[in-house]
């Protein structure tokens, strides 16, 4: 009977350790984010109580790092210096409430005097997206979180008529073409844009213009990742929650911390930002409305 009692407690014992590091080898990988974006952050409207109410709820769920989607002031392009900067200074002192890191995208409103009512010398040190770089990062990069690949993209391209387009310019492309190639395609990997790659807000409200919303040369850019494990495009600009599943893709646009720009919902959106969980190569996402209510007008 001792005989076959231990090889028996040997099996148990071998089983209770091969699950345990098989559970610890699935945890390993697992984690969540929170994309926030269009914060469009100003003194005015109670924006700044807003949004510190936001970063207090984003804290509360532990994820291990925030991307911010682009639009994290309001507004640089046509504003001068003093505001501009006033706006970013309050901007990074509000992120310090942050209890992981942040990775900020380029929107359009973190282009500083490149409008020509600004009154800004193009000479300015830190014009365009100068002051952007120098105050927050890079205007694109990439970085790892355990097996998983983020990819930060600007795709705002100012233009001559006090304007811009959603595109990824050639000097970008030439940038991530190299990128992908010392890339292992097994790699999860994740974009992150402020212009949409896809959206149907255009389709919704006629004042989301294709040209200026969307990345013109998506098509172009979607193609270099063909033999590449891309799960999904973070995309900002359009204060909208979406979830566009397509070619194997998903297309998440992130809502607005800001919804309305401060002003309430907007197309039924309340302020809000999105938490991922991944689990390996699964992933959900669900967006979350932070409970901020417009203070009423005295």
């Amino acid at each position: 009977m001792k005989k076959t009692l231990i090889p028996l407690v040997l099996i148990l014992i071998t089983c209770l350790i091969s699950t345990t590091f098989c559970t610890k080898a699935e945890q390993k990988d697992n984690f969540s984010f929170i994309f926030m974006t269009d914060v469009h952050l100003k003194p005015e409207n109670n924006a700044p109580e807003g949004f510190k109410k936001a970063i207090a709820k984003i804290n509360s769920l532990e994820p291990a790092f925030v991307i911010s989607g682009g639009d994290q002031i309001d507004d640089a392009l046509e504003q001068s210096y003093e505001r501009a900067d006033l706006l970013f200074n309050m901007y990074s002192e509000i992120v310090k409430n942050l209890e992981m890191p942040i990775y900020n995208v380029l929107g359009n409103h973190d282009i500083f005097g490149v409008y020509k009512r600004s009154g800004v010398d193009p000479a300015h040190p830190e014009f365009g997206k100068k002051m952007f770089e120098k105050r927050l990062n890079k205007k694109y990069y990439s970085f790892d979180h355990k097996s998983w690949h983020f990819i930060i993209l600007d795709s705002i391209k100012p233009t001559s008529d006090d304007s811009y387009i959603g595109e990824i310019g050639p000097e970008q492309l030439g940038w991530l073409k190299g990128h992908l190639l010392a890339l292992d395609k097994k790699v999860p990997v994740v974009i992150a844009s402020h212009a949409a790659f896809h959206t149907i807000m255009p389709q919704i409200d006629n004042r989301f213009k294709y040209e200026k919303f969307t990345v013109q040369n998506a098509q172009e850019v979607l193609k270099l990742f063909k033999d590449h494990n891309l799960k999904f495009v973070l995309q900002g600009h359009v204060h909208n929650y979406e979830a566009i599943f397509s070619h194997g893709i998903w297309f998440i646009s992130g809502g607005a911390v800001s919804a309305n720009w401060w002003e309430g919902q907007l197309h039924g959106m309340e302020e809000g930002f999105v938490e991922f969980k991944i689990t390996g190569e699964k992933f959900t996402w669900e967006y979350i409305d932070y409970n901020w209510e417009v203070p009423e007008k005295k």
